[in-house]
């Protein structure tokens, strides 16, 4: 996944406000976390949990989203 982010300041704009607008974009392209996969190995039987944990977990949130 190779993506190059250019986040120009807006006028009158705080730097942390810039980095906030960068992460939040890096974040939701899923660059952060695939660089955190892969940081080492993993096998994939270990991948196919974790992965199974997060729909679990992913549809109890929408599930309780929905119950409210």
């Amino acid at each position: 996944m190779a993506t190059n982010f250019t986040i120009k300041p807006r006028r009158n704009e705080p730097q942390d406000r810039l980095i906030k607008r960068f992460l939040k974009k890096t974040k939701k392209s899923g660059l952060i976390e695939e660089l955190r996969n892969r940081r080492d190995y993993k096998k994939p039987s270990d991948k196919r949990r974790r992965a199974r944990q997060k729909a679990i977990a992913r549809r109890k949130k929408e599930e309780a989203k929905r119950n409210k």
